[in-house]
């Protein structure tokens, strides 16, 4: 048994590998498209400016009440179908155009939330020192809300890293689809290929994890030395 099981992880360890690299790729260019996006639109949100809030709140209960699987569809199927020449996207623009608005979805209410959170009474004080807004949001703002931030931001990633798997159905060969394509050659060892996938998938989202753990705690360190520098001596 335990040959027979070495054999066939011998066999497809090489391409489930491969398939990681593409897990990889897409996850980390999702990743950094989606927190751009989800940051800017958050940080607009954050500040209830009347129309642009109501905006972006459309765009996050379209996103967010709709499945990833349909609006892959809609970006990969139907925008093409509409003859303009830009909405014309290969499986893989249009799996990174996915993933992203997908993410930016929920960063953007990780960040409104956390900038909303920060009292009022930092705002007014910084105004009342002369401060323009931007330089609030970047010196007072950003700083204490960045605590609130990253906690949330571990889940959403991880969650983007599974979501990679779906674009397999516009024939992208990630973890999955390689996974897919291993136990057609072994049929009878669907439990174990699929185990050796989840294990994959572990070993990458597990640090992914610990590392915001450790950028939150690092967040907090700073934010606590910021307000014990300027606390007045007694």
């Amino acid at each position: 048994m335990i040959e027979h099981y070495s054999e066939v992880l011998r066999s497809v360890l090489p391409f489930l590998l491969t398939g990681f690299v593409e897990t990889l790729r897409i996850s980390l260019l999702g990743v950094a498209g989606g927190s751009v996006l989800g940051f800017l639109l958050g940080v607009v949100r954050g500040q209830n400016f009347r129309y642009a809030t109501t905006l972006i709140g459309g765009y996050l209960h379209l996103l967010r009440g709709t499945p990833f699987l349909v609006q892959l569809y809609v970006i990969y199927f139907v925008l093409p179908g509409t003859g303009i020449p830009w909405l014309m996207w290969d499986s893989m623009t249009a799996s990174l155009l996915s993933l992203s608005i997908y993410t930016s979805s929920y960063v953007t209410e990780i960040v409104s939330g956390a900038i909303r959170a920060v009292p009022r009474g930092q705002w007014e004080g910084a105004f009342a020192l002369g401060m323009r807004r931007v330089q609030t949001l970047r010196h007072i703002i950003l700083p204490q809300a960045a605590a609130l931030i990253l906690p949330s931001l571990g889940g959403v990633y991880v969650n983007l890293i599974k979501a990679t798997s779906i674009v397999s159905v516009v024939g992208i060969s990630e973890l999955t689809r390689e996974g897919e394509n291993a136990i057609l050659r072994y049929p009878g060892d669907i439990l174990f290929i699929y185990g050796v996938v989840a294990l994959i998938y572990f070993c990458y989202c597990f640090p992914v994890l610990k590392f915001v753990d450790w950028l939150e705690s690092r967040s907090r360190q700073n934010v606590s030395r910021g307000r014990a520098t300027a606390e007045p001596s007694p």
